[in-house]
Formats: C-alpha cells, structure tokens, sequence
C-alpha cells in the first residue's frame, strides 16, 4: 500500500518544503491541480529533477483535448496523471494511447461517480487505475466514506483513495486494503508533516 501526497493550494516553496520534510515516508509526490494551475509544467519538472526516485503524479484531471494534455503531463516528467470518469470515451482512449507510448499510466478520477455502469464502461476501455475521490467541497458533507468500495468491487482496478483522510479514518480505509491512499492537508497543513506521514505509513504497513 502505498502513500501519496497531495499539494495542493500551496505555493511552490512551500511544495519543496513539505516533500523534503516527508520524503522518507512518501511514495508518490501529486502536484495538485491548483498547484499546475499556478505554476504550469514547470513544477513538474522542478520536482521531476529534485526527486527522481519518486513516482509523481499530475492532478491534470484532464476531460477534453486528451492527447495534448497527455503529452504535456508526460514530457514534463510525470509518471501517472488523472482524466476525469465523465470524460467522452474518446478522450479516456486517447490519454490512454499517449501513457503506453510514454510507458507512463492514467488514474481515472471517479469524482461524483456512482454508477457502477460508468465503472464497467471504464473496464472495457482497459483503464487498470481508479480514485474513489471526495471532493474538497463535498467534504463539507462529510470525508470519505469506505461505502464508496462498494463501486469498485469485483473489478481488477488499481485502487486509490483520496477525500479528508487523516489519521482517524485511515484505519478504517486500510482495512478495504486500496494500493494507494492519497493524503492532502492532513499532511500539509499538520505542525509536523514529517511526523503524521511516518505515522500514516506505519498504520498502513499493518
């Protein structure tokens, strides 16, 4: 199971300070959409050149113009980028194409999905790696909830989660066993990042 860190509406510095501080316990670095919004590919290719053993992941969420937008994420240093589930077929196929030329992958984010025929679609387009996501305005409603499993089950995605998770819910999360838990400002916005990451990833090595 692995850790990864969401940056998000954070400045540029503030990103570096907080991956240096969590390295050790973080597997894969994701440079939140706010955050590529403000900075462009530049800061994917900062953090592509300062951690180059790290899996980093572009939150594009991507739902038009797929193969430009592909190809921007990926020869920019990104290893995994995201396409939203409510994007045309077409698009899912062609960032698809684009990430096995690249020899990179596509996380195709389920925000607001619950239709478990949007699931079998998505199957038949060969996607292998879903996010059960909650919304930051969603969240007002409540974190993410492990009903949300329930979507996914029986399917042979790569599964990750990602909505307020924080150190009460995680417990909970890993007993659904996700390959990817995805953490934002429980990390970020914590007096001491670096201890919460260690702690995350002690829960979830059980």
């Amino acid at each position: 199971m692995k850790l990864q860190l969401a940056l998000d509406r954070l400045s540029k510095d503030k990103c570096i300070e907080i991956v240096n501080e969590t390295k050790g316990s973080v597997d894969i670095i994701e440079i939140g959409t706010g955050v590529i919004k403000e900075y462009g590919m530049d800061i994917v290719r900062d953090m592509r050149k300062l951690y180059p053993e790290k899996t980093i992941l572009a939150d594009m969420k991507t739902c038009d113009a797929g193969k430009h937008e592909a190809k921007q994420a990926f020869e920019a240093g990104t290893d995994i980028m995201t396409v939203m589930a409510f994007s045309s077929g077409l698009t899912i196929k062609d960032t698809l194409e684009v990430a096995r030329q690249y020899g990179k992958r596509i996380m195709i984010d389920l925000l607001e999905v619950d239709s478990r025929d949007k699931i079998k679609e998505l199957h038949d387009l060969d996607v292998d790696m879903v996010s059960l996501h909650v919304g930051k305005d969603k969240q007002q409603e409540g974190g993410f909830s492990t009903d949300l499993f329930s979507l996914v089950k029986g399917y042979d995605f790569e599964v990750s989660v990602a909505g307020g998770v924080n150190l009460e819910t995680l417990p909970g999360i890993v007993r659904e066993q996700p390959d990817i838990v995805i953490v934002g400002s429980a990390i970020t916005k914590a007096d001491n990042p670096k201890d919460v990451a260690g702690k995350m990833k002690e829960i979830m090595a059980g």
